[in-house]
């Protein structure tokens, strides 16, 4: 599973979960680029996108789009760091879910 995070998620995500096959929007070259056209590049050759964007789901028609989004409720590193345990079993059992709001 290939998994790829916003450039508003922490990298604290990436650092927490080694095992993990994560890379950054910015690794990518993809920093400013806004998000239909950030998703349309992600979907070519990822399988996840993690984002803290609240708007993303009301601004973009995510069921067109091949690709699960997980939702961090924040993009605070603390409470991102308190939600790694959770988002990686998120990871582990997805389901047919394409939108996931932690």
């Amino acid at each position: 599973m290939k998994i790829i995070i916003d450039e508003c998620v922490p990298s604290i995500v990436k650092r927490g979960m080694p095992d993990r096959s994560i890379k950054t929007v910015q690794e990518m070259g993809w920093s400013g680029i806004k998000n239909g056209k950030l998703l349309r590049l992600v979907v070519d050759e990822f399988d996840v996108f993690i984002t803290s964007d609240k708007n993303l789901r009301h601004q973009q028609n995510l069921e067109s789009f091949d690709i699960t989004v997980i939702l961090l409720p924040s993009n605070q590193v603390p409470a991102v760091h308190a939600l790694l345990p959770k988002l990686d079993q998120t990871l582990t059992q997805l389901g047919s879910n394409r939108f996931i709001e932690l």
